[in-house]
């Protein structure tokens, strides 16, 4: 049976050690984000996602999800009772502003619990996860009278909410959608048309489902310039906010998927349903892609959070499995084999997971401070290149995550052998609950050419200098730092590879626009590669000055020194390889006709 613990003194190591979030408390929502405060919330977090949501985890995964003849659905046993405790300890409002029924507390902290529920239960989290993101956008976007009507029940967790872009035809490509919405005299609109994937689209845990839906309004502009968005609740909602009829939105299918089988995946039929206009007419995609950013981000942190429990349960299994002898000679007299955690390729596998997501953690959290001050700070300057930063960082979060939180799944499920393909070791659902990640909120090719072909041109690159800059600024000043050097010196190449494989960008992609597109997941991974090993080395600055201070925890920053170090000496070396990959071009991707292939 799969085993999960929540990676809670790793967390506080980042956020009170690495980022030092005691220094931010002017901004709003900090004040009350004490070391303490802190500390339980995170504690407290962990204890539910261990003890609530990880024993529904594989039995999720084995029942599924059901649509009635009625077109309800029901979930999984014990799901509604847990998402219930998730709602009673007030974890959907965490990082929600006070005047709506949240906490106010940083988004960053949200995440760092996120990461726990996520890892626990990635089918059921991801029900209030798609809430989060339709609050996000009612605030961003929507009128008083809108915020005043849907988000306190939100935040609180009687009312859940989705997003609804993909059509049967239409993907990543919006501006071919058809789901259409008829102008009424009352101000409201009849949406009809089909959306397909829709995470959490029907169930019965909530009295009311809030639906953000793409839709073109009659006589708008063809393309993405004619959408519009609109919120749809499965029950309308009066006045006086009360519910009331049943709208004309239902479940018409349950998507049969490779894995998360507990979160229910629904093709949703609009007919002529009652929806409300949120944000200008036809600016839709605005107004939808701050929930999308926000779900890209959560969806990094899922490739995240299935890579640390795969890991965990891999390394378990390694300590205990004998098998062979080491190299070296037997370490384990008294059996009849060694544990084959002695074995170099079972601790390249299990290291490899290990550095990338102990990186991987400070990664998200960083980039979600970022989101913190960029909304909170009453600092121009400072607001705006976080705010640079954040957009630049979400691709590359949401792609390089995913990508390797599917390969880490597969790699710790290697470890295990035979095993891992059996059913009863719980590795395979990782693997197949990891894969989902690299696809929706935009799969991971359509990330990597966001990247390259919009976020490092944008303002005139003023956010990829800005990265440049504050990296470039590390190495320079702790080079003079011996306990350093083996973190500066690689990162400082790494650097130097990933900025001049954007310039070769700039000087051959405007002519040849297919050299972008061939380089860009290459680039994407590249700037990943830099990024995780800049995360590396303030983490290793932050363990060399508690065990310089006469630490009692000695072993554990020794141990997250020797992580980093084989993350610099085995893994950021890969960026050689991957500038060289974008430099050699397009000519031999795109030369052979289509009829070939």
């Amino acid at each position: 049976m799969p085993v999960y613990k929540a990676p809670v003194k790793d967390t506080l190591f980042i956020l009170n050690d690495v980022l030092g979030l005691d220094r931010y408390n002017n901004l709003p929502g900090f004040e009350d984000a004490t070391p303490d405060m802190i500390e339980a919330i995170v504690g407290e977090a962990a204890r539910l996602a261990e003890e609530v949501l990880f024993p529904l985890n594989l039995s999720g995964d084995q029942e599924g999800c059901t649509r009635n003849d009625d077109a309800t659905v029901t979930v999984p046993k014990g799901f509604k009772q847990a998402y219930d405790q998730y709602c009673q300890g007030g974890w959907t409002g965490l990082a929600i502003p006070a005047e709506f029924g949240g906490q106010g507390l940083p988004y960053v902290l949200h995440t760092a619990v996120g990461e726990y529920m996520s890892s626990a239960n990635m089918a059921l989290t991801m029900y209030p996860g798609l809430t989060q993101g339709a609050i996000a956008a009612i605030l961003v976007h929507g009128t008083d009278a809108q915020k005043a009507t849907y988000l306190p029940n939100m935040v609180e967790g009687r009312w859940s909410g989705t997003m609804n872009l993909t059509e049967p035809h239409c993907g990543t490509d919006l501006g071919l959608l058809r789901t259409k919405a008829a102008p009424q005299a009352d101000g409201s609109y009849r949406i009809s048309g089909q959306k397909i994937f829709i995470s959490a689209g029907e169930h019965g845990m909530t009295d009311n489902i809030i639906h953000l839906v793409l839709a073109r309004i009659e006589g708008a502009p063809e393309g993405t310039k004619g959408i519009s968005l609109f919120i749809v609740p499965k029950f309308l909602v009066g006045e006086d906010g009360a519910l009331g009829a049943r709208n004309a939105v239902t479940c018409g299918a349950i998507e049969h998927k490779m894995g998360i089988h507990g979160n229910s995946t629904c093709v949703m039929n609009y007919d002529e349903a009652t929806g409300y206009r949120i944000g200008a007419e036809n600016k839709g995609l605005s107004a939808m892609f701050v929930m999308m950013n926000e779900a890209r981000l959560g969806v990094g942190l899922q490739g995240l959070s299935i890579g640390e429990v795969a890991y965990q349960n891999a390394a378990s299994y390694a300590r205990d499995r004998i098998q062979g002898r080491s190299l070296s000679g037997v370490k384990a007299p008294e059996k009849k084999a060694d544990p084959i955690i002695v074995h170099p390729d079972i601790r390249r596998a299990l290291l490899t997971i290990k550095s990338f997501t102990e990186a991987g953690r400070a990664f998200t959290l960083w980039t979600a401070l970022k989101s913190d001050i960029a909304h909170r700070s009453g600092d121009a300057t400072e607001k705006q290149t976080a705010d640079d930063v954040l957009g630049l960082m979400t691709p590359i979060l949401k792609g390089v995550l995913t990508d390797k939180g599917f390969d880490h799944a597969v790699m710790a499920q290697q470890v295990f052998g035979g095993h891992g393909y059996i059913e009863e070791h719980g590795m395979s659902q990782y693997v197949r609950d990891a894969r989902i990640a690299m696809i929706y909120e935009g799969a991971n090719g359509i990330q990597a050419l966001d990247l390259v072909g919009r976020k490092l041109g944008l303002n005139g690159g003023r956010a990829v200098m800005a990265v440049f800059k504050e990296i470039g600024d590390f190495c320079e000043e702790n080079r003079a730092d011996e306990t350093l050097v083996s973190f500066t010196k690689p990162l400082k190449k790494g650097l130097n590879d990933l900025q001049a494989a954007t310039m070769w960008f700039m000087q051959n992609a405007m002519a040849k626009p297919d050299n972008a597109g061939a380089g860009s997941t290459d680039y994407m991974h590249l700037f990943g590669l830099v990024v995780l090993g800049y995360m590396w080395a303030k983490m290793a600055k932050a363990a060399n000055e508690s065990l310089a201070s006469g630490t009692s925890d000695a072993d554990y920053y020794n141990n997250k020194l020797i992580t980093g170090r084989f993350y610099m000496d085995k893994i950021l070396p890969e960026t050689a390889l991957r500038k060289t990959r974008i430099e050699a071009g397009s000519d031999s991707l795109m030369a052979m006709a289509a009829e070939a292939f």
